[in-house]
């Protein structure tokens, strides 16, 4: 696997991240441990996950087969921490949930040092500046080697990264975790311009469009898909509109000439795109992770690159698309 510089960082990836959201509610151990397997054979180095996966159950799982499979200090390992899963305050980046959060994470993945700490969503309840000195102390303890942020706008950014730059903050931010694929574009307006320009790396979750770039969903609802179970059917739905099916439509038509799958053509399309690093690979099942593993070995042509560009152009209105920005 080809390998990138993860941010403004001396540290190297592969250019595909395996994360692990379902690991435990959808994947079993033994899966999971199966893609663990395929991900290292493939020369992947990046894992994902968070202590919010599962309630900290995909932590645990990942901490227990890295001590399984001896290979700790071949990955890169990446988590986050100060989302609350449930009703009511949903984050919490306070200095005091953070630190202890940060604790049990080390123990349930059975590490010294998480090497990429993600700040999972911005927390308007607690002032960046007490974020910020939580990410500083996990840093300067050597609990943590780098830290990022997660679910971000464009002026969280800038703030957050900007206060890290200038010296008020010891742990410069770098890298930006965030929703992106053909189905949601959005990004691009603010956030990809900010993390290039202040040296963030963006690690995109989500990059077949929560399951719908790969086609299944085209003519029918499969019964063990997301989309078909109440409880996740909403994060799905979402893609499932007259816009998602002409994006859909085209990936598959470009997936067909090319001798490819649907999901390998989306993927190859959203590995190239400006400031990414590492598409994060939320695969449920083994085969799932060996189909989107073989986007490595694809390279699409400069055609396909532009007609898939022109079928899922997000509406960019003022003042990103205003005559001021216009050059």
């Amino acid at each position: 696997m080809e390998t990138r510089p993860l941010g403004r960082s001396g540290v190297w990836v592969g250019r595909l991240a395996l994360g692990t959201a379902t690991w435990t509610r959808g994947t079993d151990e033994y899966d999971a441990r199966d893609q663990l397997a395929a991900f290292i054979d493939a020369g992947g180095s990046l894992i994902d996950t968070s202590d919010a996966y599962a309630d900290g159950g995909a932590e645990a799982l990942l901490g227990e087969l890295l001590e399984e499979f001896e290979v700790r200090d071949d990955v890169v390992l990446a988590t986050k921490a100060g989302a609350i899963p449930g009703p009511g305050r949903r984050v919490d980046c306070s200095r005091r949930h953070l630190m202890r959060a940060l604790d049990e994470s080390l123990a349930r993945l059975r590490t010294d040092t998480i090497d990429l700490w993600h700040l999972h969503a911005w927390d308007p309840w607690t002032p960046l500046e007490e974020t910020l000195a939580a990410a500083d102390a996990a840093v300067s303890s050597g609990r943590v080697r780098y830290v990022g942020i997660a679910n971000y706008s464009g002026w969280q950014t800038a703030k957050a990264a900007t206060y890290q730059q200038t010296g008020l903050g010891r742990a410069p931010l770098i890298t930006a975790q965030m929703e992106y694929s053909l189905l949601e574009r959005g990004i691009e307006r603010e956030i990809v311009p900010a993390a290039q320009s202040l040296g963030l790396g963006i690690l995109p979750w989500s990059p077949l469009g929560r399951g719908v770039l790969t086609g299944k969903y085209r003519h029918s609802l499969p019964l063990d898909s997301r989309g078909a179970h109440a409880d996740t059917a909403g994060f799905v739905q979402a893609y499932l509109d007259e816009r998602g099916r002409r994006i859909v439509d085209a990936v598959a038509t470009a997936a067909e000439g090319l001798g490819a799958s649907p999901a390998e053509v989306a993927l190859a399309w959203l590995r190239d795109r400006p400031g990414i690093v590492a598409p994060i690979l939320g695969a449920r099942t083994v085969q799932q992770l060996l189909a989107a593993l073989a986007s490595e070995e694809l390279e699409l042509p400069d055609e396909i690159l532009m007609a898939l560009d022109d079928v899922s152009a997000p509406a960019v209105g003022y003042p990103e698309a205003g005559w001021a920005q216009r050059r």
